[in-house]
């Protein structure tokens, strides 16, 4: 774990308050999006709206009434404030790349380029955090980024993206239905088009061999319905089941401003970190993982465990938070984070409760 320098604790903490001013003035805009214009019939004008539905992305029109002083003044205080809201976020986006230079200057940046413009796609489609969350090494970036430290390069650096999908969940895309049409291949391809489809079928590779992987829990039983994919696409992608992640599907989210390798700052969404420590370490023990991945799933059990005990202090290993996990697996975790919170952990660890129990992966993650 690598400490930050006065400098860049300083930026960081502008970049969250910059960064959190510019998300405001994108949602101000977002509430004008659309149009109010005029529209003649039978010899009288109307005010239309013109708005898109939330439910299906499809623009809709709907008349206000005609014209009179009431309409004349309900057009002139939109113009007015779609213009305010569009002069602002267009301020906050220059404090913003003034921002993301002095990141860059100050090594700020972390999070990889490419596995940042994917993160940005899916919040910018309404998936972020609502149907789709990063796990895997990436979540370590939403991490560190909270803890204000850097995790060691050697666990972070990686050419993939997990995303854990929630087929329960009812998916609604921001925009347009297109999104919807074309799914996580679409979204994929508008940010580098040379993704293609594998023959694995949950996975997306670029030319360059970087790696997507949509997956998402084994279910129990195994033919629960849920849905297998973003869009009714033949050509989407189509999450693969895998023991254990239903324990990550239901812990709690964890979101975080993260900064890229350009300097520029983005929003994460991920598991609680607790879940994920003993996630990994579990998956680490696992006698059909690949033993160089296990060596890596334990070093980075062991260091977001570390920045829970001593950064995270919030977020107690405490078995009433992580009910999701099974006994065995939380009892095993609990020495990670012993660290600068012993007491109270241990405390909480010999809490009786009703555990359940989960059978032994036979091909973990």
């Amino acid at each position: 774990m690598l400490e930050l320098n006065n400098d860049q604790r300083r930026e960081l903490i502008n970049s969250r308050q910059r960064f959190e001013a510019l998300r405001n003035a994108a949602a101000r805009v977002e509430a004008y999006r659309g149009s109010m214009v005029w529209s003649r019939t039978k010899d009288a004008d109307y005010l239309l709206r013109s708005f898109y539905d939330e439910a299906t992305g499809a623009r809709r029109q709907r008349s206000l009434g005609a014209r009179s002083t009431a309409t004349e003044r309900k057009k002139a205080e939109f113009d007015y404030g779609r213009a305010e809201a569009k002069a602002r976020q267009d301020a906050a986006r220059e404090v913003m790349a003034r921002q993301a230079a002095i990141n860059r200057a100050l090594g700020l940046g972390r999070v990889p380029l490419l596995g940042a413009k994917i993160v940005r796609a899916l919040d910018d489609a309404g998936l972020l955090g609502r149907g789709l969350r990063i796990v895997g090494t990436h979540a370590l970036y939403a991490f560190e980024a909270a803890a204000g430290v850097f995790v060691d390069p050697d666990i972070t650096t990686t050419e993939d993206i997990d995303l854990l999908f929630d087929g329960r969940a009812a998916l609604r895309f921001v925009a347009t239905q297109q999104v919807a049409e074309r799914g996580l291949m679409g979204l994929l391809k508008r940010v580098d088009r040379s993704f293609e489809r594998t023959p694995q079928g949950f996975r997306a590779a670029n030319d360059e061999g970087y790696l997507v992987d949509l997956v998402k829990p084994l279910r129990d039983p195994p033919w629960s319905e849920d849905r297998s994919g973003l869009a009714e696409d033949a050509n989407d992608l189509a999450a693969v089941e895998i023991e254990g992640l239903v324990w990550l599907e239901n812990a709690p989210s964890f979101e975080a401003m993260a900064i890229d390798e350009r300097g520029a700052p983005l929003r994460m969404v991920t598991v609680d970190p607790r879940a994920f420590a003993a996630h990994k370490l579990w998956v680490s023990r696992q006698p059909s993982r690949d033993p160089l991945k296990r060596a890596r799933d334990d070093a980075q059990a062991r260091a977001v465990a570390r920045l829970v005990a001593t950064r995270l202090e919030h977020l107690a290993y405490r078995a009433d938070d992580l009910e999701m996990l099974p006994r065995a697996v939380f009892d095993a975790a609990a020495p990670l984070f012993a660290g600068e919170t012993a007491g109270r952990s241990g405390e909480e660890t010999n809490k009786p409760r009703d555990w359940k129990s989960r059978r032994p992966s036979s091909d973990p993650r």
